[in-house]
């Protein structure tokens, strides 16, 4: 063998070696990007879930021909409103994941205010559907939370790795993905007043 012929040997090798590691990191992003997404996915489908439940369940009480028509509407327009809000997960921005949060604290909000409304409502309470739907919607509730949290681990795992020096080296095209925060005020303690002196 030729003198010669072994430092381009070697330089080939440590071309090589250098072109597999870094697709290595390239193709660990874009699968940790993917995780992000399918984490998305998970909880979009659970806010739809909710969604069409609120459906029923309006269609439900609506039933009632004399329940306040302003609660009914106020949760027609939240639910509105937050289908409207989509999100693109491989290019989320703080902004948007506010916007979507936001208006899905919107929906929370109003669906509680019919939910507590529906006590002066002896029928809507003894409604199999509604008691059904509203058992429904409870466990949706839960799966949402657990979606969300899956969401943050993915952020966090594709976060830990683009941003992680060598890899934030090769990896500008990816950037650093927002959690998923919890609602404005939800910091605060729930004032709960029961009037035990009302019949």
């Amino acid at each position: 063998m030729k003198k010669w012929l072994i430092p381009v040997i070697v330089i080939v090798a440590i071309i090589a070696i250098g072109f597999f590691w870094v697709m290595g990191i390239k193709n660990g992003a874009m699968e940790k990007n993917q995780g992000v997404g399918s984490a998305w996915g998970e909880v979009e489908a659970d806010y739809q879930r909710r969604n069409d439940l609120i459906g029923n369940l309006v269609k439900t009480v609506q039933g009632a021909a004399d329940f306040e028509k302003s609660t009914l509407t106020a949760v027609i327009e939240a639910r509105a409103k937050a289908t409207s809000v989509t999100i693109d997960p491989s290019n989320v921005t703080p902004e948007q994941l506010e916007a979507f949060n936001k208006a899905q604290s919107g929906v929370s909000s109003s669906l509680s205010r019919l939910l507590v409304s529906v006590e002066n409502y002896p029928e809507l309470k003894a409604n199999e559907n509604f008691l059904k739907l509203q058992d429904e919607l409870a466990s949706t509730e839960n799966e949402i939370r657990t979606a969300r949290v899956r969401f943050n681990d993915a952020v966090k795992i594709y976060n830990t790795y683009v941003l992680r020096f060598p890899n934030s080296m090769f990896l500008s095209e990816y950037k650093e993905k927002p959690y998923f925060n919890a609602v404005e005020g939800a910091d605060k303690p729930v004032d709960v007043n029961f009037n035990f002196d009302k019949k």
